[in-house]
């Protein structure tokens, strides 16, 4: 049976006349995960700046790119809505370089190919963007394939099965899966793609309230940093630990400096930063420590979590701590992606992200 504060939720995010899914009934076990995770869901598809088509070609290939038939089953009805008929479908699977895209469509989904590869956007593909985008268009267009991976990851990491739809609306399975991107042109952006709002406080929300309806409705690192039981549970060094090393996988200097230092503290509460970047494989961490390392590396890596790993895992976390973990990771992948897409720069005398450390040499 739902409770009155399920029942609610359902009522707020699920359109009347439509039954919940799978997704937001799985979520539903934790009801404040379900309210830091579809406000900005809820943004993306119903109230940012993207015309409909353009919106739904990115969260279509993002689904794909990250293997989710939940969320394209999800967004399929709005895609066709949108004019996406069944070849144009099939389309998005095959990718930018597929026949029949108009210049500006391939480009979008070469933005979403380039996020899900480098967690980047290079200047070319960049360049394109803002010759039709205004900021707040910018901004919606990067924030919409962020938003699209972080719910894909939870959705595989959790297990979510996709909702029944028509053979014609899954997502297409005969189509060999190629993701072709030029290296990331840099690290770190020296100068912001975007100029912050003047005054004092740090760049990350002086960048997003030049469009003060998107930054509302960011809430996911509010349940991660005050609500999830990582913190909660005394816990902390967990949560940095997972922070951390997803932002050193996506090279996100201004995620590593915000939580070595001032909001995650990790330095001050014992962590081994240094050890980060050398991985799970490191010597120095515990077993638990380097599972830890290695579940946001898999989710990372190949955008779900192995059985083995999550079974290690659950040896020493109950089930709400398990979607606390997955929260963390998939919310940190989408906010490093943001900020190394509009080059979001770290705020003065906080530590940069470190070199990357020497690998053995192969024999």
């Amino acid at each position: 049976m739902l409770t009155t504060a399920q029942r609610e939720l359902i009522a707020r995010f699920v359109p009347v006349g439509t039954p919940p899914g799978n997704g937001i009934r799985t979520l539903l076990k934790v009801p404040e995960l379900v309210e830091h995770t579809m406000v900005f869901h809820t943004y993306i598809t119903r109230e940012a700046s993207l015309p409909a088509r353009e919106r739904e070609l990115l969260m279509l290939r993002t689904a794909w790119l990250y293997g989710s038939d939940v969320v394209w089953r999800e967004q399929v009805a709005s895609a066709r809505a949108a004019g996406l008929g069944g070849e144009d479908l099939l389309r998005v699977a095959k990718g930018p370089d597929a026949p029949g895209w108009d210049p500006f469509e391939a480009n979008l989904l070469r933005m979403s190919d380039q996020l899900f590869r480098n967690s980047f956007v290079n200047d070319a593909v960049f360049r394109v963007l803002a010759a039709r985008y205004e900021t707040c268009g910018l901004m919606d267009a990067g924030m919409t394939v962020a938003d699209t991976a972080a719910m894909a990851l939870i959705y595989n990491a959790f297990g979510v099965q996709p909702d029944d739809v028509p053979p014609g609306d899954r997502m297409p399975t005969t189509v060999p899966y190629r993701v072709n991107v030029p290296d990331r042109e840099t690290v770190t952006l020296r100068a912001a793609r975007l100029t912050p709002l003047p005054g004092p406080g740090a760049n990350n929300p002086r960048t997003f309230n030049l469009c003060p309806k998107v930054n509302t409705a960011r809430n996911g690192s509010e349940y991660v940093n005050q609500i999830s039981m990582l913190g909660k549970s005394g816990r902390a060094r967990d949560r940095e630990l997972l922070i951390l090393r997803t932002g050193w996988d996506s090279q996100s200097e201004y995620e590593w400096s915000e939580h070595v230092g001032r909001v995650g503290r990790a330095r001050a509460i014992g962590v081994p930063v240094d050890r980060i970047p050398s991985g799970p494989e490191a010597p120095g961490w515990t077993p638990f420590e380097a599972n830890l390392l290695r579940f946001a590396d898999e989710l990372y890596r190949t955008a779900t979590v192995s059985d083995r790993l999550w079974a290690a895992m659950k040896e020493t976390y109950d089930d709400r701590m398990m979607m606390d973990a997955t929260m963390t990771v998939a919310n940190y992948r989408n906010v490093s992606m943001a900020l190394n897409l509009l080059g979001v720069q770290s705020n003065p005398g906080e530590e940069k992200l470190p070199r990357v450390p020497a690998q053995p040499t192969q024999k």
